[in-house]
């Protein structure tokens, strides 16, 4: 087993082991967090302005995003590496696609969607991996298709791995993240920072790119 396959393994296997507390803990979470809805409501917006078209939340976990996304006007479905997860995706929202799979290696053709959204999934992959992950997000977006990516910031430090509660993550710098997929071939919209809320420990970032 490689070690990009043994990671994966060990972050599917962690979300199937937390998957129905995990689903409790973010219900409702969106509704405490304006910033947040407004950068998807942004992301949504410059995906239906573009023509619309298909979205693909990659890292779907329980499926919310993708019904907020779907609430949002997109046509919106989810993949995630955790069947555990998958499996109350379908459950909770049986209007929806959802497919076990990976944001690294996506089933779907070159130029296929239209936006594509990682809301805290790249966080849990190797640094090293990261160019790779944003080759494929440019892959299957369709030329000026939209990304949007939401993580935990580093607050002035360099990328830093943290005890995530469900397995490792990574904290990056938000230039750092956006130069990579600036190399990757997308263009930066616009981006947002907000600061850590009660309950929360880090300081959250987020992009908006075009691919080119």
């Amino acid at each position: 087993m490689t070690d990009t396959s043994s990671c994966l393994s060990a972050t599917a296997d962690a979300y199937d082991a937390v998957a129905v507390r995990y689903a409790e803990f973010v219900r409702g979470a969106l509704d405490r967090l304006p910033m947040d809805r407004s950068v998807l409501a942004a992301f949504a917006e410059c995906v239906r302005a573009a023509g619309g078209g298909i979205v693909g939340e990659l890292g779907c976990g329980p499926g919310h995003m993708t019904a907020h996304l779907r609430e949002l006007g997109l046509d919106a479905y989810g993949v995630d590496l955790s069947p555990v997860m998958i499996d109350l995706a379908r459950r909770a929202f049986p209007g929806l696609r959802f497919e076990v799979g990976s944001m690294g290696a996506l089933a779907e053709d070159d130029a296929a969607l239209d936006g594509v959204m990682s809301w805290y999934s790249v966080i849990h992959a190797p640094p090293r991996e990261i160019p790779s992950y944003m080759a494929e997000f440019h892959r299957v977006l369709a030329p000026g298709g939209h990304l949007l990516l939401a993580f935990f910031e580093s607050e002035g430090d360099p990328v830093t791995p943290f005890d995530h509660k469900v397995t490792t993550a990574y904290r990056w710098p938000i230039d750092d993240l956006a130069g990579l997929a600036r190399d990757a071939g997308f263009a930066e919209i616009g981006r947002m920072l907000r600061e850590p809320q009660e309950g929360e420990r880090y300081r959250r970032g987020h992009l908006l790119m075009r691919k080119q």
